[in-house]
């Protein structure tokens, strides 16, 4: 659209500017026309089917401004802006004994703004009627379009199929942004009002089919009816620049400029007088001065818009760097731990450490499961668990006390020497009773007992995290203790060493 603009304004301004126009009228027009497409092509049997297209019938309305070229105005120039409709139709019958479709109707309605440039002629007939002929070029932009196909079955049965807004560019089944072609009009004036008869014929092939090859261009008659509006605008004085400005109302009258602008010029035709532009020889939308905007950053987000426009951003960010809270290169968007910095692999988190062992799981060689070895569990040594073994089986308590015997002090001292050496290991002594007296008895001593051995290792500088102690009194025997001898067994504590 922008590119349109600016070709209007572009054709506006040239045509007011030029010195020899005495007079300006501006009118507005309307009227009837039949549009259709000339189309030739390579396909075989086309002389058989091409009477099957008919012209549609269209209208066009718009504006034009008439410029007369001397005093006598004989000729004059005549440019305007008009939106037309143009296209054809299609309509065949078949044969319902050998088809099961009895009839196809189809419509391709193809609509342009277009900008007539005539060179007309005028001859009186009367005190105020004209007879008027000319022609001269076009050119047009496609504005939208509409594609129907409609299908009737032999059993009465109708579909349809619509495309609105077909598309355009260049390419198989895409018609062109921009068409051209010749224009001629002849018909009368009378006073303000004109009638003409128009033809124009295009030039350009407008269409690619999708699949043969073919060439398509636009024809349209029709009829017209006009009407200039207001008063002529008059260009009378001294014009010292000769750019048809009179000096009393340039505010340029030594530089030759425009109409439009008072008079004043215009390099780049960006509709800003070269005066009130920034950029006088580039091309530029007036609310920026007549420059054009800039994107320092080169991030693609204009200047105007850009809320970091000296640093490199993402349009979603207003053309700011993407939000990245935890500074790993991971914008938080993207980051499943956005205030925690991570790598890519992981969408933005850390390495995971499944099983919390202090490896993560791209070192772990067990990542399942806990260990101080590469991440995996030390094997306790058959060698440790029997030493322990032996040494639980020979601590000894004072009789129903939870006193450590003397003797029993080399052995877990023994013990101590076994968890120094081996700093992985941890301990869990567990005290047991018999069943003689109370449960609630029996639990405490055994509790009592297990704490005793467990501080006793922590004096000689074990880490108490590393040793657990537990009581369960006459819960866990050996024996169904019923004799002396059953019950001295169940009597005891167990050492148990493990890795975890």
């Amino acid at each position: 659209m922008l590119s349109m603009k600016r070709i209007i304004i572009l054709t506006v301004i040239s045509v007011i500017s030029l010195s020899s126009f005495s007079q300006l009228r501006v009118g507005i027009l309307g009227g009837a026309h039949q549009a259709d497409v000339l189309e030739t092509n390579n396909l075989p049997g086309w002389s058989s089917i091409k009477d099957n297209y008919s012209p549609r019938t269209g209208g066009h309305f718009g504006f034009l401004a008439d410029l007369p070229f001397g005093k006598s105005a004989n000729f004059c120039f005549q440019p305007s802006v008009i939106f037309n409709t143009k296209g054809r139709k299609y309509s065949q019958s078949f044969d319902t004994n050998i088809h099961d479709t009895a009839q196809l109707n189809s419509t391709e309605f193809i609509n342009y703004i277009e900008v007539p440039f005539n060179l007309v002629a005028k001859m009186k007939l009367g005190k105020k009627v004209k007879f008027i002929a000319g022609g001269g070029t076009y050119l047009s932009f496609f504005y939208n379009g509409n594609l129907k196909t409609e299908t009737i079955s032999k059993q009465g049965v109708y579909s349809a199929n619509e495309i609105n807004n077909p598309e355009v560019g260049d390419g198989p089944g895409k018609y062109t942004t921009f068409d051209f072609g010749l224009n001629a009009l002849a018909g009368f004036e009378f006073g303000r009002v004109f009638l003409t008869a128009n033809y124009s014929r295009g030039l350009n092939n407008f269409y690619q089919a999708a699949t043969y090859d073919g060439r398509f261009k636009h024809q349209v008659m029709g009829a017209t009816l006009g009407v200039f509006i207001g008063k002529s605008v008059k260009f009378a004085g001294k014009d010292s620049d000769g750019d048809g400005v009179p000096d009393k109302i340039d505010k340029c009258p030594e530089v030759k400029g425009s109409a439009l602008l008072n008079g004043c010029p215009d390099q780049d035709s960006d509709g800003t007088p070269d005066q009130e532009d920034g950029c006088p020889q580039t091309w530029g939308p007036a609310e920026n001065k007549g420059c054009p905007y800039q994107d320092r950053d080169g991030d693609g987000v204009l200047d105007k818009d850009d809320k970091c426009p000296t640093v490199a951003g993402i349009k979603e960010n207003n053309g700011c760097p993407p939000v990245d809270t935890d500074k790993d290169g991971i914008p938080d968007k993207d980051d499943k731990c956005p205030t925690v910095a991570g790598i890519a692999k992981y969408n933005g988190c850390p390495i995971p450490d499944t099983d919390g062992d202090g490896f993560n799981d791209e070192v772990d060689k067990c990542p399942n499961e806990k260990g101080t070895d590469n991440g995996c569990p030390v094997v306790v040594k058959q060698e440790i668990i029997e030493k322990v073994n032996y040494a639980a089986k020979r601590i000894q308590f004072e009789f129903s006390k939870a006193t450590i015997s003397p003797e029993s002090f080399t052995i877990l001292n023994e013990v101590a020497d076994i968890l120094k050496q081996n700093p992985e290991l941890k301990l869990s002594i567990e005290g047991h009773t018999s069943s003689d007296g109370t449960r609630e008895i029996n639990i405490k001593l055994s509790q009592d007992r297990a704490d005793n051995v467990k501080k006793y290792i922590i004096s000689k500088g074990i880490d108490a995290n590393r040793l657990t102690a537990i009581g369960y009194g006459p819960d866990k025997p050996l024996t169904n203790g019923k004799t002396a001898e059953e019950k001295a067994k169940n009597r005891r504590v167990e050492l148990k060493v493990s890795n975890q």
